[in-house]
């Protein structure tokens, strides 16, 4: 049968592994979110994060022809929805180092890939990788034409150099553990003025150590409260002409390419905190009175919202996994499940967790309990990775415009 959801021996043995760790490890790196500053709690998180990379789960990421482990997006939607559930700050921090690396997997050449990801491949330390796009100001319109600035930070050649000035902010740990920068930042600017916005834009890295790298402040995020999301600058920062990933001016694309797998993801991060908020809200139904003769669970209310909510889980993650599949396998149908998964995903987290806090009553507003936690991660979703306005927007709507547009591409039909 062409259709077909059950998991490979290993991808249970996957599965089942990555559940133990993040059981044994993850869910003991939450005290982290309760310390005082944005910094504090990162740097908290760094043995829980050494210890995901001592296991091998960083190299599962990286697809096998660049030297990791991984099979595809689906076991890596297997493994972002066992570890996001229980700690989704320690889980992005790893995660978002792989959509840093994206560039470099998706345009770099084989000399590139071997020079950059080589940290990434080893099973030692805590090395960080960042995908510097978003800019303060906002990113949505990257590639406005004049009179609009589009991208604002600027790279320009020196003799055998790139040297880089401009800011970002929101970029997952990219000052990294000590202020100084990740070990890689993969950095969208503007090499050339006077090209049109789809020429103008390049992406090039930037290696550790880089002079120049300027901290600014570290975002107090809502959610995903060990998670770093700094503000920062680029001073003059040089980095050799051979590390413009893929063609100069092709920026643009190969952030779009880069941002395609993410979005599946992102459906399977909502998935996972649904998961989380359901199993407290079945057990709580299960388990509580609320002064009354019988759990409620029996009351008809609290039932179709536990429904309603599994119905809902199911939908994304299966949603979510055909856009995984259909990202590795190359169909033409990736961007638009992508974007469907993503936008379903994070708009259903948000929904669902409400509901069921409504389920559990006042007290799912005590930090005790942990749904108020679960929703505050659960709003970045549909607004990072490209907010869902925006997607909305320039791809699915621009898809839906064309010409040659098939509605039954999805369905496998076309």
């Amino acid at each position: 049968m062409a259709i077909d959801f059950t998991l490979t021996p290993q991808q249970r043995e996957l599965q089942l592994e990555c559940r133990k760790f993040a059981g044994d490890v993850l869910a003991h790196a939450r005290h982290a979110e309760s310390l005082p500053t944005p910094e504090e709690r990162f740097l908290a998180t760094k043995p829980a994060y050494e210890a995901m990379v001592a296991a091998g789960f960083l190299r599962k990421c990286i697809p096998a022809p660049a030297g990791g482990e991984s099979a595809g997006l689906v076991d890596m939607a297997i493994l972002a929805e066992e570890f996001y559930c229980v700690n989704a700050s320690v889980t992005l921090t790893m995660l978002g180092t792989v959509l840093g690396l994206l560039p470099i997997l998706l345009g770099g050449t084989p000399d590139q890939c071997g020079r950059l990801l080589g940290p990434f491949l080893r099973k030692s330390g805590a090395p960080l990788a960042g995908f510097c796009s978003s800019e303060p100001g906002g990113s949505a319109n990257a590639g406005s034409p004049p009179p609009g600035e589009g991208v604002r930070t600027t790279a320009r050649v020196e003799g055998d150099s790139w040297v880089i000035n401009g800011r970002k902010r929101w970029v997952s740990s990219a000052t990294g553990w000590d202020r100084i920068g990740a070990d890689v930042l993969c950095v969208v600017c503007r090499t050339d003025p006077d090209a049109p916005p789809d020429k103008a834009v390049s992406i090039i890295a930037v290696e550790r150590p880089a002079p120049g790298i300027v901290f600014e402040r570290a975002i107090d995020s809502v959610g995903h409260r060990a998670h770093l999301t700094p503000q920062f600058g680029f001073k003059h920062v040089h980095a050799p002409r051979h590390n413009l990933l893929g063609q100069e001016g092709s920026g643009l694309a190969l952030t779009a390419a880069s941002f395609t797998g993410t979005a599946a993801l992102v459906g399977i991060f909502g998935v996972a905190l649904m998961r989380a908020a359901f199993e407290f809200a079945l057990h709580f139904a299960r388990t509580e009175r609320r002064g009354g003769i019988h759990p409620i669970i029996e009351h008809q209310a609290v039932g179709y919202a536990l429904v309603d909510a599994k119905t809902t889980i199911e939908s994304a993650r299966y949603l979510s996994w055909r856009a995984c599949h259909a990202v590795d396998s190359q169909s033409p149908a990736a961007d638009e499940l992508a974007i469907q998964a993503k936008i379903y995903g994070s708009e259903a987290s948000v929904r669902v967790i409400t509901d069921l806090m409504r389920v559990v009553g006042i007290d799912s507003y005590d930090h005790e309990i942990p749904l108020g936690r679960l929703l505050q991660d659960a709003l970045a979703l549909p607004i990072f990775d490209g907010g869902n306005m925006g997607v909305r927007r320039r791809q699915l709507h621009t898809m839906l415009k064309r010409p040659d547009y098939s509605p039954l591409l999805t369905s496998g039909a076309a």
